[in-house]
């Protein structure tokens, strides 16, 4: 489904973006007024979304975990389609470096998933989907926290999915430690 293989494509927005301007499979979750934040080393993202959006977005993660420049990024989704997704389904991405817009860019959902050669394609009918994209990250991501922003919209304009992630590639001298209090 073109939604599932999105969330790979905006991790490799962000990467694309950086360029041009000199993301374990159990995590914790923190609830806030806004929802769930799910919180991994180097990165978190958010379901904006409402319950009655066609997508629900059940995980994600990231391997490696923190994702790490120059590297392999495997990005899997796990998401319940509540109805189907038919072609000309769409996304709004935006990714962001502090309060300056690297990117915006409006993705056809089901063009990128025949694209990306995912198993999942349009159109999409209800039920469970796992999927697994593997992205190169360049070794010339700059030292910083970035923002992504993912609006999905069915062909009629309804809201199909929300989430919101969180990237951080500075680096930290020292690892972090565990005392235990």
């Amino acid at each position: 489904m073109g939604r599932l293989s999105l969330l790979p494509l905006i991790f490799a927005s962000l990467f694309v973006a950086t360029n041009a301007n000199p993301l374990s499979s159990q995590q914790p979750a923190v609830h806030l007024q806004d929802g769930p934040v799910h919180i991994a080393q180097g990165w978190s993202w958010s379901d904006c979304g409402l319950h009655s959006d066609a997508i629900q977005i059940e995980s994600i993660s990231v391997s490696p975990d923190p994702p790490k420049p120059g590297e392999d990024l495997t990005v899997t989704v796990k998401a319940y389609a509540q109805e189907e997704v038919k072609e000309g389904a769409y996304a709004d991405v935006t990714v962001k470096l502090g309060l300056i817009k690297l990117l915006q860019k409006t993705y056809d959902l089901c063009e990128e998933a025949r694209n990306a050669q995912t198993d999942v394609q349009c159109p999409v009918d209800r039920g469970s989907y796992v999927v697994q994209q593997t992205v190169a990250l360049p070794k010339e991501i700059p030292q910083a926290k970035f923002n992504i922003n993912a609006r999905g919209y069915t062909v009629d304009d309804d809201d199909l999915f929300c989430v919101d992630l969180k990237v951080d590639f500075m680096r930290r001298p020292f690892p972090k430690l565990s005392l235990g209090w």
